[in-house]
């Protein structure tokens, strides 16, 4: 059987780049397009070094590997891409393929260490909820049973006063029952199954879009960046437009009377969420220029009954990250004074329907 290696390569998630011996690019593979944010063929003949603009040692480095066919790591080191310029850590191996039958090549093989962290955290936030919902389940059956047997007992008993006014306070009762009983299902999230289906993910931002321009102040700006690549996904379109929808209105109540917030989209190959790896990617940015979220907070948004505000009850992220994690996604936070980001991540359509073919994402 043949195989096909550069299949292969073009399918790994480290990110790898294949020079010539005068250090010019002649390959580079879909994840290290994805690093680089610039495609192959924009790339494909620029010098190597030019990727390394942080990092001189490393550039010399790598002129040593060419000269004398030594391979090397270095670990921990500074990336500084092309534009658009951005800066990350990485772990760096070169490695020379020497043939005498043809012209030296080297294999540069680079893993952000930034990703690998933050695929980890991801990991670590759905097993906290997967966690936590399993606790709040027992939680709620042993909470659900003496609320329903205290409703019944005010029933029964209103039944039984003579006077009216004694009457409002068994109607405290039975509403304060109610209250916590709409509370333990909403700590719960979402019970059902997703109902999947193929999405325009742009449908369901411009729907929610519509909801909270309704009750938003006027000096609030909703501003769009969409990728009109962007492929349609499979997912439940009613827990995608309640967990943007939760977002989006706690980015409205940050900014108060007046504020940017922003919808954009981007498509991702070879992505890897929380350990599993998928042929393409969607994600979908929401950012607000508000004061930004308190740094003690901001590891623990998603958990619930965790609020910055006085009146919140610490649901709406908590849910979101739920409907999400149903739908084989995860949203991530990152926020600093005018800026908070919240980034959902989402596999793009994995099933194929008569009247939607499988895609091939190669």
């Amino acid at each position: 059987m043949a195989i096909d290696y550069r299949r292969i390569v073009e399918n790994l998630t480290t990110a790898v780049v294949l020079t010539g011996a005068d250090l010019r690019l002649c390959y580079v593979n879909p994840a290290a397009e994805v690093l680089l944010a610039c495609s192959a063929r924009h790339v494909q003949g620029g010098l190597l070094a030019d990727m390394f603009r942080g990092s001189p040692e490393f550039a010399l480095a790598l002129t040593r590997a060419s000269h004398y066919g030594q391979s090397f790591t270095e670990y921990a080191m500074t990336l500084v891409t092309p534009p658009p310029i951005k800066t990350i850590r990485v772990d760096c191996t070169v490695t020379p393929i020497m043939d005498p039958a043809a012209p030296l090549l080297l294999l540069v093989e680079i893993q952000p260490l930034e990703r690998m962290l933050q695929i980890n955290k991801d990991e670590g936030v759905i097993t906290q909820q997967t966690a936590l919902r399993a606790l709040l389940r027992g939680l709620a059956h042993e909470v659900k049973n003496p609320l329903g047997g205290l409703r019944g007992a005010a029933q029964l008993l209103e039944r039984e006063l003579p006077s009216a006014a004694l009457q409002e306070y068994t109607q405290v009762i039975i509403q304060e029952a109610d209250r916590l009983q709409n509370l333990v299902d909403h700590l719960l999230g979402p019970h059902q199954l997703p109902r999947r289906q193929h999405l325009n993910l742009h449908e369901v931002l411009e729907h929610v879009r519509t909801l909270v321009k309704i009750e938003m102040p006027p000096g609030i700006v909703i501003e769009r960046n969409y990728d009109p690549s962007l492929p349609d996904t499979y997912a439940d379109r009613d827990q995608l437009v309640q967990a943007v929808l939760n977002i989006v209105r706690n980015a409205c109540q940050a900014l108060g009377e007046q504020g940017r917030i922003e919808l954009r989209t981007r498509v991702y190959r070879q992505f890897t969420i929380a350990h599993r790896r998928h042929k393409l990617v969607a994600r979908i940015d929401i950012s607000d220029n508000g004061p930004g979220i308190a740094p003690e907070l901001l590891e623990h948004i998603f958990i619930p009954m965790v609020s910055g505000r006085a009146n919140g009850t610490g649901l709406g992220l908590s849910i979101a990250q739920s409907l999400i994690n149903h739908n084989d996604g995860v949203i991530q936070c990152a926020s600093e004074p005018g800026k908070t980001l919240f980034s959902i991540y989402l596999p793009v359509a994995v099933a194929a329907t008569p009247e939607h073919p499988a895609r091939r994402n190669i």
